[in-house]
């Protein structure tokens, strides 16, 4: 059967003439894009593609049925559009959020995204920002909060919002409200695993050891085990969550802020009929910028 994804694929070519460009346009990688277009050639039993140096052309097969192509997904999206105007609930929403997310931030977004379509209905998950984009891409979720930087493969992403971060530190360790991070000696910092977010740990890491070069880090499964730790006098903790805090933990800006929490809104353009980004990304960035 031909879906809406054989359709995508097969107009993104046609209109982009290269693999790679069409990949991007509809929000995948390039094998699956290959393998799309490979089922769609043996649903309608042609070729509608030659590959040549600079890329790929229509086929006389496939000059005759982009036509065809243009109008059956044009249909399809008029279909997704008709039910959602006759949903008596509304557009859901499903919005994905960082665990790095502090609580306020997401809070707002998702407030923002009930005001900005009014008549929808917001469900909330939280996984790691590898989750996510996964998430995002494949349709499951129709925009997520994530960490920068990022591979989102082909995904349409929002401004970076930087977000000022504290250092939780064991009580009496620092008898100053503002601590540089050459200060916080003898103590690891508390990360989450790489594999959550490899691009925006390994920008932590480096920048963290440009600027402390001793003292290493510990890996934890969350904030609250941080801030365990922090408590028991064993680790520091880097938050953007202005209520994260804990009896015997001091709370510390960080001087010049090197380690702001880069957060960014990714959604998929060919997933989500109901999402027009340049109305409402504006004020959901604000949201989570806020």
């Amino acid at each position: 059967m031909i879906t809406e994804r054989h359709l995508q694929i097969f107009i993104a070519l046609a209109e982009e003439q290269h693999f790679g460009d069409a990949a991007r346009a509809v929000g995948i990688t390039q094998p699956p894009l290959s393998q799309g277009l490979r089922r769609l050639e043996a649903l309608v039993g042609a070729k509608l593609f030659e590959r040549g140096a600079g890329g790929v052309a229509l086929t006389p097969a496939g000059v005759a049925l982009l036509p065809y192509a243009r109008r059956a997904l044009t249909s399809i999206e008029e279909l997704h559009q008709a039910a959602i105007a006759r949903d008596p609930e509304g557009p859901e929403i499903r919005l994905g959020l960082a665990p790095e997310v502090p609580p306020s931030a997401g809070a707002a977004v998702a407030a923002a995204c009930g005001s900005a379509i009014p008549g929808s209905r917001v469900t909330v998950v939280t996984a790691p920002t590898s989750s996510l984009v996964n998430q995002v891409g494949t349709g499951r979720l129709t925009l997520a909060a994530v960490l920068h930087p990022a591979v989102l493969d082909g995904l349409e992403a929002g401004p970076v919002s930087l977000l000022p971060t504290w250092a939780l530190v064991p009580a009496s360790t620092v008898d100053t409200e503002v601590v540089a991070l050459r200060q916080l000696k003898g103590l690891p910092i508390a990360v989450r695993p790489r594999a959550e977010a490899p691009a925006a740990r390994d920008l932590f890491l480096d920048t963290l050891a440009l600027h402390r070069p001793d003292g290493g880090t510990v890996v934890v499964t969350d904030e609250r085990a941080g801030l365990a730790m922090a408590a028991a006098g064993q680790a520091i903790v880097v938050t953007a969550d202005p209520a994260l805090i804990a009896p015997g933990v001091g709370r510390h800006r960080l001087a010049d802020d090197p380690l702001p929490l880069r957060l960014r809104l990714v959604w998929s353009r060919t997933r989500t009929p109901f999402l027009r980004p340049n109305d409402v990304m504006a004020q959901l960035t604000e949201a989570l910028a806020s």
